[in-house]
């Protein structure tokens, strides 16, 4: 912490994907530049010039971050499937501040509030540590300057009461929630309550890890993660939208040919993903699961099911990790779902850990809304990037780029 600003505790202190992506980047993209953009969903929520200014500090000292040697070592023993020349690189890996550019957009009313823009821009395989620790630096922010109707009572506790909930269920699940946590010290205190009742509660659910490579480290548990969309919209960007999806598959088996082998389906709709899925089924064969991140969840098992049938494949050897916007009663659900259908069922759980928070004011009765805000990649060697989701109206990037690629995948406009 400094007097003007916040930083990350480590370099480490982001999701792990990011340094998978960051390797299967340094392998097969090691030129490309990349440009990075931040969307906040919800326009009516301003944030303030003080907090704005703030932010801009921190991201000015990002460059001090570094991989220590007691890291180094911690990560060559863990994640194996990194290898020597990625953690060289990681070794000497620096954030680059100049690369980040924070407008602030005062509102006529009141100068004093306003929207923020933040863009990322350099090469691909800089930039992509950006995204994740940018955004929990201006979470903390927003909520040290702008909305202070909360405190940290009961933060242990209430992470307890939902880890017991999820053990006895029967549910593996993990902790998500690095990007869009309240604060730092929110995050670690969440995990030592998912900690503690995983410990005190034996099965038949688990804490299975987190995503926080840095708390995983301090508190030794496995880091987890795969892949994210960026993977799947840079490629369709750099390579051809007409099988992305498999083009993906193909690259990132390349970096990880016996590990991490687990499909995020949505990035152009599951039913597209599908397509290419189908079309080899060594490969359906050989990876290990499916990632369910937007849409309806509960149709979700039900079709992966049919799809592993047509294929020959026993789907009860495979695994489905649901991780879109998850409580503990939704994936209690999907668990039953899944037991019933055959699959197994992990989940990926975020905000509803790190970001669930009370007014003070309303005596606790009223919730105090974590930001609503996502960082994307927008374009890859001056091409823009598109997501398209199982949630078909809500489109990411370029309209004419969506409206190509639906085209080309014959999705409805």
């Amino acid at each position: 912490m400094s007097s003007t600003g916040i930083l990350p505790t480590s370099l480490l202190d982001t999701d792990l994907y990011k340094f998978t992506m960051q390797q299967a980047v340094l392998r097969h993209f090691p030129d490309v530049q990349a440009t990075y953009r931040f969307t906040h969903r919800d326009k009516d929520v301003p944030f303030t010039r003080e907090c704005v200014d703030t932010f801009r500090e921190s991201v000015s000292k990002f460059g001090s971050l570094r991989l220590t040697d007691e890291e180094y070592a911690w990560l060559k023993t863990t994640c194996p499937y990194f290898n020597d020349e990625y953690l060289q690189y990681l070794r000497q890996y620096r954030f680059k501040p100049e690369q980040v550019s924070v407008r602030f957009l005062p509102l006529d009313e009141n100068p004093t509030l306003g929207h923020l823009e933040i863009e990322a821009v350099g090469p691909w395989l800089e930039t992509i540590l950006w995204e994740v620790p940018l955004m929990a630096c201006l979470s903390e922010l927003y909520f040290k300057f702008v909305d202070t109707d909360w405190n940290y009572d009961g933060q242990e506790e209430q992470a307890y009461a939902k880890a017991e909930d999820l053990v006895k269920a029967g549910c593996a699940f993990s902790e998500f929630g690095t990007r869009r946590r309240r604060s730092c010290r929110t995050q670690d205190t969440v995990i030592r309550g998912l900690v503690r009742a995983s410990k005190e509660f034996p099965g038949p659910g688990k804490l299975t890890g987190t995503s926080n490579v840095h708390l995983a480290h301090v508190h030794g548990l496995s880091p987890v993660g795969t892949i994210a969309h960026e993977w799947f919209m840079g490629i369709g960007a750099l390579k051809g939208y007409e099988h992305a999806n498999g083009t993906a598959l193909a690259l990132w088996e390349e970096v990880y040919p016996d590990a991490l082998q687990l499909a995020l389906t949505d990035t152009f709709s599951t039913e597209v993903f599908y397509k290419d899925f189908i079309a080899n089924p060594e490969r359906a064969r050989r990876w290990k699961g499916l990632r369910q991140d937007s849409g309806d969840p509960f149709i979700y098992a039900p079709r992966a099911k049919e799809v592993y049938e047509s294929l020959g494949i026993n789907h009860r050897e495979k695994i489905i990790i649901f991780s879109d916007a998850l409580s503990v009663e939704k994936a209690k659900k999907l668990k039953a779902q899944c037991d019933e259908v055959g699959f197994t069922a992990s989940f990926g759980i975020g905000t509803t850990f790190t970001n669930d928070f009370k007014k003070v004011s309303s005596g606790g009765k009223e919730k105090s809304k974590a930001l609503n805000m996502v960082i994307k990649l927008a374009a890859v060697d001056g091409k823009p990037c598109v997501k398209i989701s199982d949630e078909l109206t809500k489109n990411t990037g370029d309209t004419a780029i969506v409206k190509l690629v639906k085209e080309i995948y014959h999705l409805p406009l």
